[in-house]
């Protein structure tokens, strides 16, 4: 229940549709668990709005031709308590950690910071040299991860339900939320907001390819693969190739993801949906970057990123992000491409005009 009816809504890994599930399903321990997460939540929330003014549209800055930007990476040990950020534990340039928790949320981090330095000229998530902070082993058990409006925090979950949340895919997936709160935002509720999850997954699963050197036909395109617990019938926690596939288990029920318009859910929960909506563009995403080919981050991964840059509409819809990424595309390839071509046959096939 990581949301709310705002452009800068705290950012949780999970979705409230799994939380509903394991209230419902799980036994008295499960569904205690999954009561605290949303009072948490909750909290998280108010500290967050509290603590972070709304950002008007502004693309990143331009960087200069002789800068030479680099990450600048904090990682804290939050001690298994609430309190974040916690305690330092390796920053810029120090040795590995003996955890490997710490080391995953440090090197995923970098990783998340190359791909938008070095693909997108993008200088950290606000584009200005942001610290990349992160929050390990946040509380006890704790079955989650997200993004706060100014760093990161991981639970090591409870080892039934969830594992450790520092894979790769939620890292990417969660500090992308900051490059879109830090391009003016997508206001998180109805299809703005599965945008803004869409968004956010497009380039968590661009992060693990892009770490791969991975080309669009060999990735899975999975989000949180790994972090399901042992007994879990799934394989993560969503699939942009095949939305609606990506779990179906006798406690987190049955993935929900619709791939095409025509099974768009309609619904008041979860702010209208926009965990279980954003299925619909993540597939048009994969089926773009198919047809491209080659490295997903690369030209289909621009047509995403500069329509984030340009699009300056927190209310913006499907048809809406769809028509700017077929200009974006014009812009960066030309009238008549392939790229044009194939944006305009991707958004066609999940069923959205453009």
């Amino acid at each position: 229940m990581c949301n709310k009816n705002h452009i800068h809504s705290i950012q949780c890994i999970l979705p409230p549709h799994m939380l509903d599930a394991i209230s419902m399903r799980g036994n008295k321990k499960m569904r205690k668990m999954a009561q605290d997460l949303i009072k948490h939540a909750e909290s998280y929330r108010e500290d967050r709005i509290e603590a972070t003014p709304p950002t008007s549209f502004m693309p990143a800055p331009l960087l200069r031709a002789d800068a030479k930007p680099k990450a600048n990476r904090e990682v804290y040990d939050g001690q298994k308590k609430a309190g974040l950020p916690g305690k330092l534990v390796r920053k810029e340039g120090d040795p590995a950690s003996m955890d490997d928790v710490v080391n995953a949320a440090y090197d995923g981090a970098g990783t998340v910071y190359d791909l938008y330095f070095k693909q997108y000229q993008r200088d950290s998530l606000d584009g200005n040299g942001m610290t990349l902070k992160s929050t390990v082993h946040h509380r006890r058990n704790y079955n989650n991860a997200f993004w706060n409006g100014q760093q990161m925090a991981y639970g090591d979950g409870d080892g039934v339900i969830f594992t450790h949340m520092t894979e790769l895919s939620v890292i990417g997936h969660e500090l992308s939320h900051g490059v879109v709160q830090f391009s003016g935002g997508l206001m998180y509720r109805d299809q703005s907001g599965a945008l803004n999850e869409s968004f956010a997954d497009v380039f968590g699963a661009l992060t693990v390819q892009y770490n791969l050197q991975q080309s669009a036909s060999d990735a899975d395109w999975l989000i949180g693969k790994g972090i399901l617990g042992p007994d879990i019938n799934g394989v993560s926690l969503r699939s942009m190739k095949a939305p609606g596939q990506a779990y179906d288990d006798q406690i987190l029920g049955k993935d929900p993801q619709p791939y095409h318009m025509d099974l768009f859910v309609n619904t008041t929960s979860d702010n209208g949906g926009v965990h279980i909506n954003s299925g619909i563009p993540n597939h048009a995403f994969y089926l773009l970057a198919q047809y491209l080919g080659g490295n997903a981050w690369e030209k289909a991964g621009h047509i995403w990123y500069d329509t984030m840059q340009a699009v300056n509409n927190p209310n913006a819809t499907f048809n809406d992000w769809a028509d700017k990424t077929l200009e974006k595309a014009r812009d960066r390839f030309g009238n008549g491409s392939m790229e044009v071509m194939f944006t305009k046959r991707a958004w066609k096939l999940v069923g959205v005009s453009v």
